[in-house]
């Protein structure tokens, strides 16, 4: 028998469900599996192999040393995204040719312009993870955006907003999301439930573009299992 006191515990709960606010829908878009000849380069190398037990693209840095962080990166072809989610597995090192100072960078760049001139990024410094210096660890992670807004602007005008510490280990699959709203974004490794580094302000206007493959000076990395869930309005 139900007593008055259940009774009214049913009805806040009903009330509570009623009320909760919708996840925003979201579509996993039709990514074929990474390969060279999907891919469109600038400045870098694809080769198709298998890293660490896994079918991966390989980018070798092929730039000149010269040139900035916009000058490196493979568009990945039919793929789309202003708001949503995207998901890969990479690795970051160092090329044996590679300026000291190199930190095996390795990232993934959104709402990409087609002829690459305009777009965000979250990249990884592989090299900073474990370093015995706390401050090279604060540099583990980095956002960039293009034209306009190199890390190094980024780091004088507003030192430690945008990038943060996450372990890392050279040469080693990482596990990279990335979530994308209007302006803002957030960046996940390694299926940590919290985001390791937040961005409130993204500074190119909101719009739809490509996914690239990344990277910096003097690395060479791998990507595989990328997939792109855009949301649906």
């Amino acid at each position: 028998m139900t007593t008055q006191s259940q009774i009214r515990t049913l009805v806040l709960l009903t009330m509570v469900v009623s009320v909760a606010p919708a996840a925003p829908a979201q579509s996993s878009q039709n990514v074929p599996r990474l390969s060279v000849d999907g891919l469109v380069l600038r400045n870098v190398k694809a080769e198709a192999v298998t890293y660490k037990g896994r079918s991966a693209v390989r980018l070798s840095d092929a730039a000149a040393p010269e040139s900035n962080d916009a000058e490196r990166w493979a568009l990945v072809r039919g793929t789309s995204l202003a708001d949503g989610t995207i998901e890969v597995d990479l690795t970051g090192d160092t090329l044996p040719t590679a300026n000291p100072t190199a930190r095996g960078f390795v990232g993934i760049s959104f709402r990409v312009a087609g002829d690459g001139s305009h777009f965000e990024c979250f990249y990884l410094r592989p090299k900073n993870g474990r370093a015995q210096d706390q401050l090279r660890r604060n540099h583990s992670t980095q956002y960039i955006s293009f034209p306009g807004f190199p890390w190094d602007k980024l780091r004088a005008e507003t030192p430690g907003k945008y990038e943060s510490y996450v372990d890392l280990v050279p040469g080693e699959w990482t596990k990279v999301r990335i979530t994308v709203s209007g302006d803002k974004a957030q960046l996940y490794v390694n299926g940590a439930p919290q985001p390791v580094l937040i961005v409130n302000d993204l500074k190119q206007p909101p719009s739809a573009g490509a996914i690239a493959l990344w990277v910096g000076s003097g690395t060479v990395a791998h990507f595989a299992n990328l997939n792109v869930s855009p949301q649906v309005k």
